[in-house]
């Protein structure tokens, strides 16, 4: 039986949640993590509080990370409805997920390899965690980079992060798969633009964690991991 991890942005969340209800039919040991970006932002204008990113992530401060938490908490509710009666929710805070704080980005932290007690015992009762990516502190955290962090500690042998868009794409034409170098200098030249850089960097983190890595039906390679 292996083990996977399964992240799901929030703006395709509930529509994904057959795929991990498919891949625990066929005998795999699914882990859901889940995003809420969409839901973050458009709670944070209605309450008037400013969105504001650096580099890609969202400063956070305590009124805005009130707000991630009920979203993230919503989505959570809605993902576990979506998969039914197998699915237990899960804050990743009260879990155990462990995160560094990265101070200039306010209430936000970047998650090392954990191993949450309750996931494994929800796996030994045959079901399907789902997290929402907050950490102990409390800390927001980038959901890809709670993925990976699940992925590593739980020693799961696939991470799989689920878009809106087919897999990572190149000229309009999704590539089959692409090497952690190559991916990291397409990176540092600027050829990819919005959401799927966070994702690209989590997949490549991951690759080289030794993790099969995809983005869609897109496969992400390190060089000691390079045989499909």
């Amino acid at each position: 039986m292996s083990r996977l991890v399964l992240k799901i942005g929030g703006a395709v969340a509930s529509e994904s949640a057959r795929l991990a209800v498919d891949l625990a039919d066929e005998g795999h040991e699914v882990v859901v993590v889940h995003g809420a970006g969409p839901q973050i932002s458009a709670e944070m204008h209605s309450r008037g509080l400013e969105v504001t990113f650096v580099n890609g992530r969202r400063y956070t401060t305590e009124a805005a990370l009130d707000v991630v938490r009920q979203s993230l908490a919503e989505v959570n509710a809605a993902v576990c409805a979506a998969i039914g009666e197998r699915a237990i929710g899960f804050m990743g805070d009260e879990i155990g997920l462990e995160a560094v704080q990265v101070p200039k980005l306010g209430l936000v932290g970047d998650p090392v390899p954990s191993r949450p007690a309750l996931v494994e015992s929800a796996f030994r009762d045959g079901l399907i965690p789902v997290v929402a990516p907050l950490a102990k502190g409390p800390l927001n955290v980038n959901a890809d980079e709670a993925a990976v962090a699940l992925a590593a500690g739980l020693a799961a042998e696939r991470i799989l992060f689920v878009t809106d868009v087919p897999g990572v794409l190149v000229d309009g034409d999704v590539v089959p798969s692409l090497g952690a170098d190559e991916a990291e200098s397409l990176l540092a030249d600027g050829t990819f633009q919005g959401g799927i850089v966070p994702k690209l960097e989590a997949a490549v983190r991951a690759a080289r964690l030794g993790l099969r890595a995809e983005i869609g039906e897109t496969r992400i390679l390190a060089a000691a991991a390079a045989p499909a």
